[in-house]
């Protein structure tokens, strides 16, 4: 039996992972460890380490990283947060040796995990690798985790050959599709009505579902960025506002602090700090635009067929669908954008967008692809491996170079 330790320190990528930690669990030949951390643990963002137990999923350590930080300084904070994370799961690792770690996307806590991983030798496996996101420091973690990483599961093919293009082996380099794509394929999504009575919001009526985290690499404090959105929502009573709370990146307690004292101003407006994967997808599906500068917007919503106003430099450098409305962080730009989004030209381009997200297999869900495709790695490699840096040429003996 082969032990897979499964990484997820936040609600949007638990909610990705789901798919695959239900499989996995139910393989008779892999042990799965689950191991959670950042964001989950914490009360700030609505301590979803809950939904995962509701989930009826065996957790095999909580590694709390960010309880003990005091830093007056968000950035600092990041830096303790993600020292912290090294060591937990350094002691983790080496006291239970994991023959692979599974993470998903370009977080601090997963760079902590994989760094502590890599230096143990054990390998990993990385979901959503290959995107680009010039706006936040998650770019050149997501990059970082790559190069630390022996296997690889991209959602698009722009973003597998981006990934061979770094050296990564093709063999190594799997375009599974989305997660997001295979929960939107495989969730029965609940009704409008159903929303509205489950979370005390007009669903059924015009409304906007928004998300913004911080951009981590702007020049603008926290407050500074999300004011411009603040304005603009503001002018337009006309609309409700869904918004659910932003990550745990530095500044992200400043957002939902503005975020919720906005909505105790207004009452066509609902703050809810996490939805969970089956309530935020059935939400998006209602909404007229999803707005803001999450990932969901430019990789979720396409699949949806839903308009998304993408505010800022955040996911600037993904690749985006005819769906998407890239506009910059003003409040004219953003005023003029839900304009565009609202309009029923446009709404009738994004029900109809081509979806680049559903992977080179159709006939498999991403999840199938990456349990059966780790599972042969795992009873395959031998570990530990050197791993070959791949130049697009056939590479000689044990990576040597000859001119």
């Amino acid at each position: 039996m082969k032990t897979v330790a499964v990484v997820t320190g936040t609600r949007a990528e638990y909610g990705l992972l789901k798919p695959v930690l239900k499989r996995l669990r139910s393989c008779s030949d892999i042990c799965l460890q689950l191991l959670v951390t950042g964001a989950h643990l914490s009360e700030k963002y609505g301590y979803t380490v809950q939904d995962i137990q509701s989930d009826g999923l065996p957790l095999s350590a909580c590694l709390d990283i960010l309880a003990e930080s005091d830093a007056s300084d968000p950035a600092l904070a990041t830096v303790q947060a993600t020292a912290k994370g090294v060591a937990l799961f350094g002691n983790w690792f080496s006291q239970n040796r994991p023959d692979c770690v599974l993470v998903l996307g370009d977080r601090y806590e997963i760079f902590a995990a994989v760094s502590a991983a890599a230096l143990l030798k054990i390998p990993v496996a990385h979901i959503s690798g290959g995107d680009v996101t010039y706006g936040a420091q998650d770019d050149w973690v997501r990059h970082a985790v790559t190069k630390m990483s022996a296997l690889h599961f991209p959602y698009c093919d722009t973003y597998a050959k981006r990934l061979i293009r770094m050296g990564e082996s093709p063999d190594r380099v799997h375009n599974v599709g989305s997660l997001g794509w295979e929960n939107i394929q495989t969730l029965s999504l609940l009704s409008p009505q159903q929303l509205t009575e489950d979370l005390t919001f007009p669903f059924t009526s015009p409304f906007m579902l928004v998300t913004f985290h911080p951009e981590t690499l702007s020049p603008f404090s926290a407050p500074q960025q999300i004011a411009p959105l603040l304005q603009a929502m503001e002018h337009h009573p006309e609309w409700g506002w869904c918004i659910t709370g932003a990550n745990a990146d530095a500044g992200g307690e400043h957002i939902n602090r503005m975020l919720r004292d906005f909505c105790a101003r207004h009452a066509n407006t609902r703050f809810l700090m996490s939805m969970g994967v089956l309530r935020y997808l059935s939400a998006m599906k209602a909404a007229l635009c999803v707005v803001g500068n999450s990932s969901s917007g430019v990789v979720e919503a396409p699949q949806m067929g839903v308009p998304a106003v993408n505010i800022g430099d955040r996911q600037s450098g993904r690749l985006t669908c005819v769906n998407v409305i890239n506009c910059v962080n003003t409040t004219p730009a953003i005023e003029a954008a839900l304009q565009k989004a609202v309009d029923p030209v446009f709404q009738t381009a994004a029900h109809t967008a081509p979806n680049p997200f559903s992977g080179d297999n159709g006939s498999l869900l991403p999840s199938e692809q990456i349990v059966s495709i780790l599972k042969n790695f795992l009873n395959t490699v031998p570990h530990p491996e050197c791993k070959i840096f791949y130049d697009g040429k056939q590479n000689c003996n044990q990576g040597e170079q000859r001119l």
